[in-house]
């Protein structure tokens, strides 16, 4: 069977788990169309991931009609996918990243459903062990971020930074890492009450747009509560992220004392994020930039958090923090 061009996910050989019944159709592609390759139902055996590899096809699709049945697939396969170490750990990081982007988007599309928020701690944890377990980690992930914004894989990218930074700050109890991934994860959430007209915009925001801007972790903070499922400890920095040091941030203007610590790693996370992805309305900017220009801002952030960041990116960065 052949479908011309249209909606489909493109995943990983890898996230497939040999021997489990797929309840999903598989495709490759051939000159530019799709052909089904394998119908759902069927198990994933060995030989068929051999004959695949054999072939030179290391990435399968699913129709989006599908979409959903696969991403609860690898949700529930994850754990086992990021301890395979027969898996290429950079494969093992975009399985995840992947995974996480899409499940992130499906929380922003529905924020009040429990069972979104339930997944994206499940996502965390999965997570957390995949950076505990394995030096290299963050590299890895790193080395499959998306450099192009939008609101569900910037979420994604700043809860890898945070979990990241707060290892290199000392927090290494793996509860403590899942409460701060899953409000890394969150941050954004209250965005999803936002227009993308306005999210997206162009040119320079009006008073009643930056005013909703500025509203968005209010916005989140009320929506994660009304769930009744994360800690409070992971409700910080969704409400706190655009705190800074200072008092000028919002949307309660607070100082240093009154921002939780896992608040002051996010916000750090959120800006780099932010500013090192291509977004509509400019293009991304470079690393070292970015962390010059936040260390001429220091004032705002933790000054030893932001200056354990930048030693987390890697040589080159500025002096005199």
């Amino acid at each position: 069977m052949k479908m011309q061009h249209g909606g489909y996910l493109t995943i990983y050989l890898e996230s497939l788990r040999i021997d489990s019944v797929l309840d999903f159709d598989l495709y490759t592609l051939h000159d530019g169309t799709y052909v089904l390759y394998r119908s759902k139902r069927l198990p994933f055996t060995e030989n068929v991931r051999k004959t695949l590899i054999e072939n030179g096809v290391p990435r399968l699709y699913v129709p989006n009609s599908d979409r959903h049945v696969y991403q609860k697939y690898v949700e529930s396969n994850l754990t086992t996918i990021l301890s395979d170490a027969s898996i290429e750990e950079t494969t093992r990081a975009g399985i995840f990243y992947d995974s996480a982007k899409y499940l992130v988007e499906e929380v922003l599309n529905n924020p009040t459903r429990g069972e979104n928020i339930k997944r994206s701690q499940a996502m965390v944890e999965s997570t957390v062990s995949f950076v505990l377990s394995r030096r290299d980690a963050f590299r890895s992930l790193l080395k499959v971020m998306s450099t192009d914004y939008c609101t569900y894989t910037h979420c994604v990218n700043v809860c890898t930074y945070s979990i990241a930074l707060a290892q290199a700050v000392g927090i290494t109890s793996a509860d403590e890492l899942h409460q701060l991934g899953t409000g890394a994860m969150l941050h954004d959430i209250g965005k999803s009450r936002i227009p993308d007209s306005v999210l997206n915009k162009r040119g320079i925001l009006t008073p009643l747009e930056m005013e909703m801007i500025r509203k968005h972790p209010q916005y989140g903070f009320d929506i994660i509560k009304k769930t009744d499922i994360i800690s409070e400890e992971s409700c910080a920095p969704i409400i706190q992220h655009h705190e800074r040091e200072d008092g000028s941030g919002y949307p309660n203007s607070i100082g240093s004392s009154y921002i939780h610590r896992y608040s002051k790693i996010v916000s750090i996370a959120d800006v780099f994020d932010a500013m090192t992805t291509q977004r509509v309305y400019r293009a991304a900017e470079e690393t070292y930039p970015v962390l010059k220009w936040m260390f001429e801002n220091k004032h705002v952030f933790d000054a030893h958090f932001l200056e354990q960041f930048a030693k987390e990116l890697g040589p080159g960065v500025p002096e005199g923090s």
